[in-house]
This record gives C-alpha cells, structure tokens and sequence, in this order.
C-alpha cells in the first residue's frame, strides 16, 4: 500500500476527540523535533507528512490556521527555532483558547503530547543524548503524570539507561525500540513498521517498574510476583495488612500496585516476570491505574 493510499485511508477528523488530539500530537512532534535545537531533512519531511494527512481539512479550523504557517515556515526547506516556536505558540494557544472544543482533560493530552515528542524525536531515525536530556527535562516537569502509561514506563527506563553516567549505542537502540512501541507508522513519513519490528526483535522490555512511587496502605489492592530476598510472599501479605492494605495473588483490575521481587536485584526494567506483570501492562494500557513497584521501594515504605 503506498503512502499516499494509507494517508487516504488513515482518519477522518469528524468529532472533537479526534481533532483534539491531532493538535496534540503535533505539539508532540514539533517539541521531540526541537529537542536537539536542529531540524533536519528527516525531520522536515516528518511534519510535511503531517500537514499532508491533514491537508484535506485545511479549510477547517484550526487547520486552516495551522497547515498554512507551516506551509510557509517551510517553503525554504528549513525549519528555524523561531518558526518553530511560532508553531507551537499557535497551537498551544488554539487548545488553551476557551472557545476551543476540548475533549481531552490534562493528564490525556500530555499523555498524547508524550506520544508525540517520541515520534518527534524518532523522525530521523536518530537518538542522540541532547534529544534524551531533553526528554527527562520534560519528563521531570510533568511529574504529574506519575502512575500513568507510559509515564511511568518511560521514566524508569530514562534512569536505568542513564544510571552509569554513559548512555551506550545498545541502551540507545533500547530507547529506540521502546519508544516506538508510540509512534503510529501509518502517520509516519520515516518510522517504518518493518524496522521497528527488526528492532523490537533485538531489544526488547516486558516489563518496567516505577521510580520512587507513592505508595499508601490503607484500602489498597497489593499484589506479588518474582522473588524476595527478605519475605516469604505470606510474610509480605501480612506486613500489607498490618499497614491497612489488601493482598491479592491475582493481579486485577482493582489491583493498586504490583510489587515485583527484586531477589537483590536494583534494578527497574527487566526482560520478563511472567504473566503477573504481563496482565498488569494490559491493564495500564487501557488505563487501569495499577503502579508496578520494584521491592526496594515498597520495602522502603514499610514501617515494620
């Protein structure tokens, strides 16, 4: 199928849910494409191929607004800081206006917002540390999103990656496939399903716990799975209901947190642990708010 035949194809903007969150997935992508401070050919062509999926709406608002500036942001091939920041200066203010038809709240547009500054960054195919450095900046000031996919997932994964000071060309390609597990290809100009898939194959990650969460007892739905170290899994159900909370073995969705055995283990990402945390990454996905706690941190919240 060719581009063009998948742009026909790929979405009608008919409701307010729709055009709500194209705005904020273009946001997205100009922020992750101003990460590094350049624009590059890739990345031009990345937010062409957006005013292209949407150039059918262009005589609607807001795009008859939009798709125009950058139209004429880009008729040198290149994309300044300053265009740049006119771009999301008009965007930001359509969705902050008043008379704008939100649909999202907060939390789901900067969830959307996420989505798109990785699909910004992955443009060119290229991670680099300025893009990463940028990326945990964000992350640090919507901390807000704490206890959210894949707030949370991302975050983890940025300390791990950057724990020894060193990001390596492996932990980059780790970024990489992770990433673009939320990168729509089919509005994708330069990210290409087959070779995320390829890469997907060589890296991949199952499974990431939390850093630093909040964690409260009293009437809260705990689960466990993996091993420990310090506690039989009866020893830290009990502990779990001195301190108020409730212990499931299954992982629900009422389930509040899942604690992961760390068995010694400090690390947060981790290849695989079984069904238990597969099932607690299904509910995350459809927005069950279940935390994934490594157990140094849950033990560092226990008051024995």
């Amino acid at each position: 199928m060719s581009k063009f035949k998948e742009i026909e194809d790929y979405r009608v903007f008919t409701s307010k849910a729709e055009l709500h969150k194209s705005i904020n997935a273009l946001i997205g992508i100009i922020q992750g494409i101003r990460f590094d401070n350049i624009a590059n050919e890739h990345e031009i062509a990345e937010l062409i191929h957006w005013c292209n999926l949407h150039r059918r709406f262009e005589k609607r608002a807001p795009f008859n607004e939009i798709i125009p500036l950058i139209d004429q942001a880009l008729l040198d091939n290149k994309l300044e800081q300053e265009e740049i920041e006119d771009i999301l200066w008009l965007c930001n203010n359509i969705v902050n206006d008043s008379g704008f038809n939100r649909y999202y709240d907060l939390i789901t547009s900067s969830i959307q917002q996420l989505q798109g500054i990785l699909h910004g960054i992955l443009a060119d195919n290229v991670l680099n540390e300025a893009e990463i450095e940028q990326l945990c900046s964000w992350i640090d000031d919507h901390d807000f999103l704490k206890g959210t996919y894949p707030f949370d997932e991302i975050h983890s994964l940025l300390v791990s990656v950057k724990q020894d000071g060193i990001i390596s060309d492996d932990e980059k390609n780790l970024l990489k496939a992770f990433f673009a597990n939320f990168v729509d290809t089919r509005a994708s100009y330069n990210v290409h399903e087959f070779e995320v898939k390829a890469l997907q194959s060589q890296y991949s990650i199952s499974g990431i716990c939390a850093v630093c969460p909040e964690i409260t007892f009293e009437n809260k739905v705990f689960s466990f799975t993996g091993a420990s170290t310090r506690a039989t899994r009866n020893e830290i159900a009990k502990i779990i209901q001195n301190m108020g909370g409730i212990f499931n073995n299954n992982v629900t969705k009422d389930t509040n947190y899942l604690i992961v055995g760390g068995d010694g283990n400090p690390c947060w990402a981790f290849a695989c642990y079984g069904r238990k945390v597969e099932k607690a990454i299904e509910l995350r996905k459809k927005g069950t708010p279940i935390i994934i706690v490594h157990e140094n941190d849950f033990w560092d919240e226990v008051v024995i």
